[in-house]
């Protein structure tokens, strides 16, 4: 079984007991959370039952379990201008949430 779930903007393949990182979700640790944007589901695994949304699969979703959630790595971003004596140092830390997926079904 996998699908192709839509959450923060971005499209994720998944199957049952996969550990993905998302954009950040107002849930606590521990809490399970429901996908309703499927856009593909294959509820076989075979390939012959495969699901194309126009553009989202009709009853179908994704639960999964809310891990933790934390920052990413530091990215530095540095601004320079040659001549003009400007020079500019900032640091940027992604938030994210990593989610168990469980089960996929309607």
């Amino acid at each position: 079984m996998i699908a192709v779930i839509k959450t923060g903007g971005k499209q994720y393949l998944v199957q049952p007991g996969d550990k993905i990182k998302v954009e950040k979700l107002d849930t606590e640790e521990g809490k399970e959370v429901i996908f309703g944007e499927v856009l593909l589901c294959d509820k076989t695994g075979d390939g012959k039952g495969v699901e194309v949304g126009m553009p989202l699969v009709k009853d179908a979703k994704v639960t999964a379990k809310v891990l933790k959630q934390g920052k990413g790595v530091k990215l530095i971003i540095f601004k320079y201008k040659p001549k003009k004596r400007y020079k500019r140092k900032i640091g940027h830390r992604q938030t994210f949430t990593e989610v168990e997926i469980l089960k996929i079904g309607n």
